[in-house]
């Protein structure tokens, strides 16, 4: 949330400020002595938000930055040889852009902005201001001209023509501030009507016209992006325009990618989940439920709900990721005359999904529990060791899962695996380390990629020879088949004892937030976990996550509460983007791929063993060896082969990305750029 009084006395101070800039001419190089620019960002960090935000874009899409903290007495003066120098006999600058905190965060008269003018005009290097307000100084009238400054919650803007064909060109048009409480304002800021030289980004209804939110301010041989509102990194109007931001910054030519990843995997497919009790406050048959033995009732798809996911997976070009356990599905069979229809109808579908082995029955992998105390603990031998699944029971579960797919047609990717309730792995507070027996099951069975929790583990790790993807909880309730239910259960979590709940949210106040009401049960769950819900799955499809979503097969069922969610955020999103953008619905052996690159890249930039720059139209990038780089190019670029060149990358959001690595008896990636 923005500080409105702290604005306001921002901008009291910010509008006797004065930019100091220094014009020296841009074409002072000839060809033969074109700069070398690095690609690196300069980030000068106030301690805000919006810097902040600007940053977190920077680091979660790979982007190498140098950020200079305002208000450290130790930090580096900002110079022209702190800003560039001579390589080889080359004039260098050292960073291709520059965020700033406003347009002049030195205050009237600074030397170090006056450094930096000079700089930006000479190598022809962009500025944002990460958040300023509607004045003269950056290309604005004031607000009592045509303009606004106050509350945005809520504010419908929209990407102007020039935004279309500009820097935001990979949105549909509409930037929607969110509004997610009355009772708490969420932002603030200023909308200014266009001087000379200020070309308008984004703009938002003010009394008859309109007037400016983000936008383009070119003077004195520089260029400027102004944005006149504050925000976080994951409000969703900054997350919209984030990467337009960046590519604006960058003039399109950066090291870093992003995408847009959705993916959700459907646990417990063929098996029956257990139900909640809204009398009892717990689920019977699953661990300890104090008076519900005798009580236990399931929820499981039907051949009906099977017909409605393939129907609902064509009319949204959405596909489901099902995570079956056939052993599961075949004891319900045998309990239940034989037959099932459920089974046989997906079957029939095999090819509409993808599929993905979650072990035979379901059972747990770790330490032999003991559930008849709550919360469970791990049993030991008479020698005070822990009791473990064997390896050979693990390994059986898996390789039976897989054997019974392939004899029904059903394609898998053997190297996937998630265990039920991601068992086997670490489970704190209880097991506090995986099964020792785990690695060598997961090997014996060809496993390199094994679902984890990311509520609980959120960084990859390595399980003997495979790696860990971790998977979005959706709180969609796996032991609830219907909306009632779903709200009944929220009730009993999120709300105050007072009011009849358990009381969590009062005793952990930190990680939880109590209802102010309960729910209505008939209405609660479509009018304020839906939206919830989506709103937070959204978040991480916008912030370039490739971490997949999960949910259970009772979700699928009944009143089939998922939907509901599922259909917001992608009906949301594709009213958001434009088809240049589309969502990436990958499996989880790509994710697994894509953090691990990740990880990589991340290392060698902290070690400093990247290095990449542009001349020209020609870009080099070198990393270590075995470390592919992920780049940013505009449409048309050429990447250089031995011999000849091939198109670069891959066409995403308007222009073209891919993780590249150094082509044959080559030791650098080498770009040719259009001209």
């Amino acid at each position: 949330m923005v500080n409105k009084n702290r604005m306001n006395r921002v901008a009291c101070v910010m509008a006797a400020a004065a930019l100091v800039s220094v014009a020296v001419p841009a074409a002072t190089a000839t060809a033969a002595t074109a700069p070398r620019i690095d690609l690196k960002v300069l980030v000068v960090d106030d301690g805000g938000s919006s810097v902040e935000a600007i940053t977190a874009e920077l680091r979660d899409t790979g982007v190498p930055y140098t950020r200079v903290l305002l208000g450290s007495g130790s930090r580096p003066v900002i110079n022209a040889g702190f800003l560039s120098d001579t390589v080889d006999g080359r004039p260098r600058a050292k960073y291709q852009g520059v965020v700033l905190p406003n347009e002049n965060p030195f205050g009237e008269g600074s030397a170090e902005m006056a450094a930096l003018a000079a700089y930006e005009t000479a190598y022809g290097i962009r500025q944002v201001d990460a958040y300023t307000w509607a004045h003269p100084g950056v290309g604005l009238e004031y607000t009592d001209n045509g303009g606004f400054s106050g509350q945005l919650d809520g504010t419908q803007a929209a990407v102007t023509a020039a935004g279309k064909t500009g820097p935001f060109g990979y949105l549909g048009g509409q930037v929607a501030f969110e509004d997610n409480s009355a009772l708490v304002p969420e932002s603030f800021g200023f909308m200014g009507k266009p001087r000379a030289g200020y070309t308008s980004y984004v703009d938002a209804p003010v009394g008859s016209g309109r007037a400016s939110l983000v936008g383009e301010y070119a003077h004195d041989g520089r260029s400027e992006l102004v944005v006149t509102f504050g925000y976080n990194q994951y409000q969703q109007q900054f997350r919209l325009l984030a990467r337009g931001i960046v590519d604006w910054l960058t003039q399109g030519v950066h090291l870093g990618q992003s995408r847009n990843y959705f993916a959700v995997h459907v646990d417990d497919v063929f098996a029956p989940d257990a139900r909640w009790n809204k009398d009892l406050n717990c689920t019977p048959g699953d661990y300890a439920c104090a008076g519900g033995e005798g009580k236990e009732s399931t929820i499981r798809m039907t051949a009906a709900d099977a017909v409605y996911a393939a129907q609902w997976q064509q009319s949204k070009g959405f596909k489901l990721d099902m995570l079956f356990n056939a052993g599961a599905g075949e004891e319900w069979k045998a309990e239940n005359s034989g037959t099932d229809a459920l089974t046989a109808q997906l079957v029939a579908d095999r090819a509409k999904y993808r599929w993905m082995n979650h072990t035979y029955t379901h059972p747990f992998l770790g330490c032999v529990q003991d559930t008849t105390t709550v919360p469970w603990t791990c049993t030991k031998n008479a020698q005070g060791a822990v009791n473990w699944m064997s390896r050979a029971e693990i390994s059986a579960q898996i390789r039976d899962n897989n054997n019974w797919a392939a004899s029904k047609g059903i394609t898998t990717d053997r190297t996937e695996l998630v265990t039920g309730e991601h068992s086997g792995l670490k489970t704190l507070p209880q097991q506090g380390q995986d099964n020792p027996n785990l690695a060598g099951a997961l090997a014996d069975n060809g496993v390199k990629w094994a679902g984890s929790d990311n509520s609980r583990e959120p960084a990859q790790r390595a399980v003997g020879a495979a790696l860990t993807v971790p998977r979005h909880p959706m709180n969609v309730y796996y032991n609830t088949g219907t909306n009632a239910e779903m709200a009944d259960e929220y009730n009993w979590i999120y709300t105050s004892r007072a009011d009849g709940g358990s009381g969590v949210c009062e005793e952990n106040p930190a990680t939880s937030t109590c209802l102010p009401d309960p729910l209505d049960p008939n209405t609660g769950y479509l009018d304020y976990i839906v939206p919830q819900e989506a709103r937070t799955a959204l978040r991480h499809v916008l912030a370039n996550d490739p971490r997949p979503h999960y949910v259970h097969q009772s979700n699928l069922a009944e009143d089939r509460t998922l939907y509901p969610v599922l259909d917001r955020v992608l009906d949301t999103y594709r009213a958001l983007y434009a088809p240049s953008a589309p969502i990436v619905n990958q499996t989880m052996k790509d994710a697994g791929v894509e953090l691990g690159r990740r990880a990589a890249w991340d290392k060698a930039l902290a070690e400093g063993k990247v290095t990449a720059y542009r001349i020209g139209t020609a870009v080099t990038v070198k990393a270590p060896s075995g470390v592919v780089a992920p780049v940013t190019a505009p449409n048309g670029t050429k990447k250089q082969l031995l011999l000849g060149t091939t198109d670069f990358g891959t066409a995403y959001a308007g222009n073209r990305s891919a993780w590249t690595g150094p082509e044959l008896l080559q030791s650098a990636v080498t770009l040719k750029l259009p001209s």
